[in-house]
């Protein structure tokens, strides 16, 4: 067998992955608006200048560590949207795929965390809108598929996709901040919500818990 060959865009491919791990870690631990490109730098025994070749400035470095963790849910919110079954099963999916796994489901931490930064830092607030949007998109495309097959009403669906979004969203704090909400609870609210924007009855979700 021929040895495998590592390329310099491959070694600086990994190197900018392990670099992102590490900026993740000390954001769950110190918050973002807390933690510094130092930090990042003690984390993977590195220097300060080695973190600034491959990220220019910190805002780079942590626009790109959210939106590369959050471009594994977002892609598989994507494939659910495109995928099998009704739009009634689809977004169900979506529901259970968006709202928190667990009450210490760390995306959403961080998700927490960008949303109260981006108060006072504009790069975090950007990529904060970024994926919010994406999301909504993802819902609003499966809203859309269900009213032209006549499985949904109701009025716009961007309209309808930004109010379910943001119930989903607040509902996500809310569980995992622990309060007092368990995650059946959130999965009930956010059927709810959607049955009624939809002019659904709640009950056709029924059948479909654990699909």
């Amino acid at each position: 067998m021929a040895p495998v060959t590592t390329t310099r865009a491959d070694q600086v491919a990994a190197r900018r992955a392990e670099l992102l791990d590490a900026a993740q870690r000390v954001v769950l631990e110190r918050g973002l608006a807390n933690t510094r490109v130092a930090d990042v730098a003690q984390a993977t025994n590195v220097s300060g200048g080695l973190i600034h070749y491959h990220f220019a400035t910190k805002d780079i470095l942590l626009t790109e560590m959210m939106r590369t963790a959050a471009e594994a849910d977002i892609s598989r919110a994507r494939r659910i949207a495109a995928g099998k079954g009704s739009a009634l099963e689809r977004l169900d999916k979506l529901l259970r795929h968006w709202i928190p796994a667990a009450g210490e489901d760390e995306n959403w931490l961080l998700w927490i965390d960008a949303w109260g930064a981006g108060l006072r830092e504009p790069a975090v607030a950007g990529i904060s809108a970024e994926l919010d949007a994406a999301w909504v998109a993802v819902l609003q495309s499966i809203l859309r598929d269900g009213q032209a097959s006549g499985e949904f009403s109701g009025a716009d669906p961007a309209d309808i996709a930004v109010r379910i979004g943001a119930l989903l969203d607040g509902l996500g704090v809310r569980y995992t901040l622990g309060r007092n909400m368990s995650r059946r609870q959130l999965l009930e609210h956010a059927r709810t919500a959607a049955a009624l924007e939809l002019g659904i009855d709640r009950s056709a979700f029924d059948g479909l818990s654990g699909r």
